[in-house]
């Protein structure tokens, strides 16, 4: 039989939980729910004081970014609107930032996009 691969956002990771659990029940063979961000890295894990100057950039700082591949990667970043705090967001704060993924086999997938659906999912 055919297996698809289904990805969907969601807001919520109790509506993702839920989810994931009804396409266990459904029979799906894979389910993982992860993570997903603008900007890499697992975000700052202490208070910082911009006095002191221990900063290492305005990415880290204001959007939780790590950036492991140079300074250019955190200039590119302080240059979005919300490093500078002139910005709210906007529909940034409502995106999905849960990966839902999970394989289906083709003849169930479309009841699997339902239960995916019914709890907020956007596939």
């Amino acid at each position: 039989m055919k297996e698809i691969s289904i990805l969907a956002g969601f807001s919520s990771l109790q509506s993702a939980q839920q989810a994931a659990n009804e396409l266990q029940q459904l029979g799906c063979s894979t389910v993982k729910i992860d993570e997903v961000s603008s900007y890499p890295g697992e975000g700052v894990d202490r208070i910082m004081n911009p006095i002191t100057g221990e900063i290492p950039n305005l990415g880290s700082m204001t959007l939780s970014g790590d950036f492991p591949s140079g300074r250019d990667a955190s200039v590119l970043a302080a240059s979005d609107p919300s490093a500078s705090g002139m910005a709210d967001r906007g529909a940034e704060a409502t995106m999905p930032n849960l990966l839902l993924t999970c394989l289906v086999d083709d003849a169930i997938s479309s009841k699997a996009n339902q239960i995916i659906q019914s709890h907020g999912g956007l596939i």
